[in-house]
């Protein structure tokens, strides 16, 4: 296999780890390139059992700085970007709307205008991936799915700062000839997912005996796709997607929210040996977020069809899989909740900007 010298963004990040992990481990002629910026959501931790591999590197920095594009993107000389990098819960981006359009758009122009200018007009085996959010399509009633030809209708400052995002992927494929790939996921979850999202949110509120909030009546539906299915699936666009051609990933498993949680305490007080409905009557029910998307559920056929992806976890593996997981790593749950998990790298890297 033809040697590549890949920037992922993101990288220290929930997906973003999972990704790194598998194509440092599966490709060991190919050089990865970890950039990351190390936000609250950032995590070096996460890639202890790949931190010293020889075709792996840590890049600390900005997507939102271009000096620091330019300057590796001429050191290392990248011949494809995984995009990751991104803020993307829903409740920060209606407390602060400005820094989602300030890493989602801006951070993402920057990086296509470095690759254009140092890949230019015949960028040959170049690429350029994206990997987006099912969030950009809007919000689904009781019927019907998204597919890859569904209008954009974001509903939220976080999907419609990715919604553009993606517009100028697309626009630069069209005008400058970039080559680039799409894909559009439904919500991951799994090992590593920093506990500010529904699902590692309840196991962790479970373990404190804590109150578990859910939003209005906790109706809202969401097609649940366990990370390292994500991983692959986003492996195999890479390597096998047709160019300038957009890819839905999806699991064809919807929860409510009020049934995940529910479906959670049940397997929770199993685990932990507490009485039956104990985790369960942690639920407490809070005012519903301001327009909440009532429904996602992905077509994911034509990655299906076209690149024979198929998810490899039930949702009842998986969800046993992440559970166990918190369980089994109360230590990386204490530090991230702390914020103690920050002071990992200082320790691991001495000079992040190299």
């Amino acid at each position: 296999m033809a040697k590549r010298n890949i920037l992922i963004t993101g990288g220290a990040g929930f997906i973003g780890s999972h990704v790194v992990k598998l194509f440092v481990s599966k490709y060991p002629d190919y050089s990865i390139y970890n950039l990351d910026k190390l936000t609250y959501a950032g995590n070096l931790e996460n890639l202890r059992d790949i931190e010293d591999k020889p075709n792996y590197k840590f890049i600390h920095g900005d997507i939102c700085d271009n000096a620091l594009l330019e300057e590796n993107f001429k050191k290392y000389g990248f011949d494809s970007v995984i995009h990751l990098a991104a803020e993307s819960h829903v409740d920060r981006s209606i407390h602060d709307p400005q820094q989602f359009v300030l890493t989602n758009v801006i951070g993402t122009l920057n990086l296509l205008r470095c690759a254009q200018n140092w890949w230019g007009n015949s960028p040959g085996e170049n690429l350029f991936y994206h990997i987006s959010t099912d969030e950009v399509y809007g919000s689904l009633g009781p019927s019907g799915l998204f597919s890859e030809t569904t209008p954009y209708d974001p509903k939220s400052p976080y999907s419609a700062s990715k919604a553009s995002s993606d517009h100028f992927v697309r626009a630069y494929g069209n005008t400058f000839n970039l080559p680039i790939l799409i894909s559009n996921c439904s919500n991951n979850y799994g090992p590593f997912q920093f506990p500010e999202k529904l699902i590692p949110l309840t196991i962790n509120n479970i373990i404190e005996k804590k109150p578990i909030p859910i939003y209005g009546k906790g109706e809202n539906i969401r097609d649940w796709l366990y990370v390292a299915d994500h991983a692959n699936a986003i492996d195999l666009v890479f390597h096998k997607g047709a160019i300038g051609e957009t890819y839905n990933i999806g699991a064809d498993n919807e929860w409510t929210n009020l049934s995940l949680v529910e479906l959670i305490c049940q397997k929770m007080d199993a685990k932990l040996d507490r009485r039956a409905g104990e985790s369960g009557g942690l639920i407490q029910f809070v005012t519903d977020r301001a327009g909440h998307d009532l429904r996602y559920a992905i077509d994911a056929a034509k990655i299906k069809t076209e690149l024979n992806w198929q998810k490899s976890y039930s949702f009842e593996q998986g969800i046993d899989l992440t559970i166990d997981w918190y369980l089994s790593n109360h230590e990386w749950l204490d530090r991230v909740k702390s914020g103690e998990y920050r002071k990992y790298y200082q320790g691991m890297y001495k000079d992040l900007t190299q």
